[in-house]
């Protein structure tokens, strides 16, 4: 059985599997006024989440598997410090 990361059609999967995850603050937003979530918002998201797993994709297929956890992990924290920081500005303040 061919590895799942080395079949093309795993780009497809992400890209489902995003959109799968947009509804939920979607959904969300028909339920409560307190979600307010613009076009902008669901594009930054969406190519956030997208773009991060891709990456991991092509970085693994180039990678040894037992360095694959690694190079999720650094992903992994890399996607929560920018979505935090486009959430809230948690390390940078550049309003001030």
């Amino acid at each position: 059985m061919k590895n799942i990361i080395s079949r093309n059609s795993i780009f497809a999967w992400l890209a489902l599997a995003t959109g799968i995850l947009l509804l939920i603050p979607f959904v969300a937003m028909q339920l409560s006024s307190q979600v307010q979530w613009s076009f902008g918002d669901f594009g930054a998201m969406g190519a956030l989440l997208f773009g991060t797993c891709s990456l991991y994709v092509l970085i693994a297929r180039r990678i040894k598997p037992q360095q694959r956890i690694f190079a999720g992990v650094v992903l992994g924290l890399a996607f929560f410090y920018i979505w935090s920081e486009l959430a809230v500005g948690v390390f940078l303040n550049l309003a001030d």
